[in-house]
């Protein structure tokens, strides 16, 4: 069987890292779906960045917006909104079927916000509202800032996607946030269940410490982070405290590993996949790996382990080597808002570009 069916059986859902206007007009996306089970998808001003400077598809909607005097920003906005509304609509029947727990897609707030926790669940809020569909979740970065600004979203009942996490800290941070969020619900006598992923980044932990390990030790550091934090995802979420809002009518937040495309040409393109596989999961997955992993075949895949000796062992390894993975978890996280800030910056300024032409 393919890698992607043998993710399915296991219980792990397949979202594309990517959309442009092309994969919607195409019929592209509807076949992604169709042959090879993506149930969701995910966007970020990178991915957008690309999209509109690469192609003509979006010259008519900026032209218009602009000659109405809308501001750079929010043209972006809406043709993002235009793009993954249409998409949320291909993956409702996905929604509706797995009752909310699966078939979403993705919105982030501006990432000059990521240590703005005010501004960022009135932004939240509103472009929520303004996609108007069930299945959109909005992403917000989990920084220290962030994680206030979660708490409060879901308290609020608006679905999220907590990105820029990279240790099992950050996760476990960003856990404990959606589950007061939660617990404010329900004392307030709100339906329990929100959806909400947290984006755990993968590859960029092995990019990070590149010929600072030996070679036995290569390609391994984003594996063991990753399987780390499941580890701790399954026990955080089969705690007394859990048992008691499971009654009540919550759910867990999946944990989602992002970041999952190989940046070494001698590695295998489905490393952060096959090496991550679990069920109740996530993997969002670059178009590239998507279609090598639809095409590899395998026999079956191994999901990896709910218990942490395994991903323990191999950090103490990276310890003893001199990785810091707290530290280097922080300075990966800010050095990802830096990242997205400056996409954000050159996404503006390419539709200030096309504005003007």
């Amino acid at each position: 069987m393919t890698t992607t069916r043998a993710l399915r059986e296991i219980g792990q859902s397949i979202w594309l890292d990517n959309i442009t206007r092309a994969l919607l007009d195409s019929g592209t996306l509807v076949r992604y779906k169709d042959e090879l089970g993506v149930t969701g998808l995910t966007s970020n001003p990178t991915i957008y960045d690309r999209a509109i400077g690469g192609s003509g598809d979006y010259d008519a909607q900026i032209a218009a917006g602009a000659a109405d005097g809308v501001p750079a920003e929010e043209i972006f906005f809406g043709l993002a909104l235009a793009d993954l509304t249409r998409a949320a609509d291909l993956f409702r029947p996905v929604y509706d079927a797995t009752d909310g727990i699966d078939g979403f897609v993705s919105l982030e707030v501006s990432p000059e916000l990521a240590y703005d926790a005010v501004t960022t669940l009135a932004e939240a809020k509103r472009l929520w509202a303004k996609g108007g569909r069930a299945n959109l979740l909005i992403k917000i970065p989990g920084t220290p800032e962030g994680l206030g600004a979660i708490e409060d979203a879901i308290f609020a009942g608006i679905p999220i996607n907590v990105t820029l996490l990279f240790s099992p800290a950050h996760y476990l941070a960003c856990a404990e946030a959606y589950t007061q969020g939660i617990e404010r619900r329900i004392a307030a006598g709100l339906p329990a269940y929100v959806p909400s992923v947290a984006s755990l980044f993968i590859s960029r932990w092995d990019g990070a410490i590149a010929g600072k390990v030996t070679a036995d030790l290569e390609l391994q550091l984003g594996l063991a982070v990753g399987r780390r934090a499941y580890a701790d995802a399954v026990t955080f979420f089969a705690t007394d405290r859990w048992v008691a809002l499971l009654a009540a009518g919550a759910r867990p937040q999946r944990l989602l590993f992002a970041s999952t495309g190989t940046k070494v040409a001698t590695a295998s393109p489905t490393l952060y996949v096959t090496g991550l596989a679990a069920p109740d999961t996530v993997n969002t997955i670059p178009e590239e790996t998507l279609l090598a992993a639809g095409a590899e075949d395998l026999e079956s895949v191994d999901p990896i382990p709910a218990a942490a000796d395994e991903a323990d062992a191999m950090l103490a390894r990276f310890a003893r080597a001199g990785i810091d993975v707290d530290a280097l978890g922080l300075e990966l996280q800010q050095k990802g808002a830096a990242s997205f800030v400056a996409s954000w910056t050159s996404l503006l300024a390419r539709v200030g570009e096309k504005s003007g032409s």
